[in-house]
């Protein structure tokens, strides 16, 4: 059983899905949507077989959320 997209993917597994995650096991970004941090982040949880998306992940180029007061939600 792949671990990751990219193991899927070698193994033609095109149906797979990461197991759940909870997000507390990994961070959110703010890095805005697009760019190359953003995609870096996102390489990095796929290699890791995490989901590709956080809750509190920035969605938007106008949603900002200092780190200080994501830290405070979790």
């Amino acid at each position: 059983m792949s671990q990751s997209v990219i193991e899927a993917i070698r193994e033609g597994e095109w149906d797979f899905e990461p197991t759940p995650c909870s997000p507390h096991h990994f961070q959110p970004t703010q890095a805005i949507p697009g760019s190359a941090e953003k995609v870096s982040i996102l390489c990095e949880r796929i290699s890791r077989g995490q989901p590709l998306w956080h809750p509190q992940d920035r969605r938007f180029f106008t949603e900002y959320q200092p780190p200080e007061l994501l830290a405070s939600q979790n």
